[in-house]
């Protein structure tokens, strides 16, 4: 694995670090200080809001002024919105908070493309996905107990302090992205014609990797923002919550390590199945029960579902457009899947609050079962080219 792979990856672990502290915290940030049950995760909205616009923003930046530029132009971004989050905070503003999350948002939407880079900057497209994406095992251990830790021994309001923190790790960030050599398009590739976007989209193996992605980010999303509501709603401290969300980051990342291998012996499609299995899974045990375990076990397996998923869409998508139209197709695939996820977001809180955590994932089971039937189908078609051909 080569030195730029590696450097993104530590980035990648950074930065999700700090938004599994975000993601430990917005929640019952908003719970304390939005004005209804409405608009408890509205903050969290607003960060996915703020990823959701800059996807296609930040795509097409990077092809003009280069990966370098754009992750530390969007950085600096998120840095400003952490900042912003603490002063909110400690004023106790509400909508100030949103805004804040927003910019973040944007931040974390510039970040959402390293794992292409280090595709790019790879000769195994699956082992480099997997290694950026391996790095957030880190994140798990770290993100939600540096928010316990910096609530416990820097108390402030509102969790305040948590967020000079999280401006700390997004500067780490920087100064690594300064080290890495990225994989540009040299002169002569920007020359060439790229095909139309409505031609690269209309692939199947582009719209089945889009799909997959949508339906596992958006029901991960949904069920991971509402679950420390939920613990609350039952009883469960902070402290409590952030263990679950731990294992849960842990499930999303660890398998990491050997999703790639899965990936390259059973094909895409049979790993995206098996994560959609898995995440019903995750649903099930929800629904058994509402203590300790059953939410540690079922983030677990919704974390281990979702990898499955997300890498192995990822790795088809990479498959469908040259260099010369990695930005286009990619900033396409990003607003797709955070359209989504932003829509979840806004959803969580109300969705827990007015039907409960029960009923919210009965709601969510329907999407991994259209994830198996979209899988079905792109298997089912291929069969056929190739018998045809």
């Amino acid at each position: 694995m080569n030195k730029n792979v590696l450097l993104l990856a530590t980035c990648q672990g950074v930065i999700t670090t700090g938004n599994i502290l975000l993601v430990t915290i917005a929640a019952l940030v908003g719970q304390a200080l939005s004005p209804s049950a409405g608009f408890t995760t509205f903050p969290v909205a607003t960060q996915m809001i703020g990823l959701l616009l800059t996807t296609i923003p930040a795509s097409l930046i990077m092809a003009k002024v280069g990966r370098k530029v754009g992750f530390s132009f969007g950085n600096l971004i998120g840095i400003s919105g952490t900042l912003l989050g603490f002063w909110s905070l400690t004023a106790s503003e509400f909508w100030l908070f949103s805004l804040a999350t927003f910019l973040i948002g944007i931040g974390i939407g510039f970040a959402t493309l390293y794992r292409f880079a280090a595709i790019e900057a790879s000769d195994n497209p699956a082992t480099a996905i997997a290694t950026v994406m391996a790095s957030g095992v880190v994140a798990a251990i770290l993100g939600p107990n540096i928010a316990v830790w910096v609530n416990a021994h820097f108390a402030s309001i509102n969790y305040a302090n948590v967020f000079i923190a999280l401006s700390a790790l997004y500067c780490v960030a920087l100064c690594l992205l300064q080290l890495v050599t990225f994989n540009e398009i040299n002169h002569t590739t920007k020359q060439l014609t790229p095909r139309p976007l409505k031609q690269i989209i209309a692939q199947p193996k582009f719209i089945t990797a889009v799909l997959v992605a949508m339906t596992s980010y958006t029901t991960m999303n949904l069920l991971m923002t509402a679950t420390p509501l939920a613990m609350h709603r039952h009883g469960f401290d902070l402290s409590a919550s952030a263990l679950v969300i731990e294992w849960h980051v842990l499930g999303m990342f660890v398998p990491s390590f050997f999703t790639g291998k899965l990936i390259a012996r059973f094909g895409q499609s049979t790993v995206m199945a098996s994560g959609a299995l898995v995440v019903l899974g995750c649903c099930v045990v929800n629904l058994l029960g509402v203590t300790h375990w059953h939410f540690l076990l079922a983030l677990s397996l919704l974390g281990i579902g979702w990898n499955f998923m997300f890498i192995a869409a990822t790795h088809m998508v990479s498959e469908t457009y040259q260099d010369h139209e990695r930005g286009k197709a990619q900033a396409s695939n990003e607003f797709l899947v955070f359209s989504m996820v932003a829509i979840s977001s806004l959803a969580a809180g109300w969705l827990e609050s007015e039907i409960g955590w029960q009923a919210l994932n009965i709601a969510a089971m329907p999407m991994m079962i259209c994830t198996l039937l979209i899988v079905a189908i792109y298997q089912f078609t291929q069969k056929r080219l190739e018998i045809s051909i």
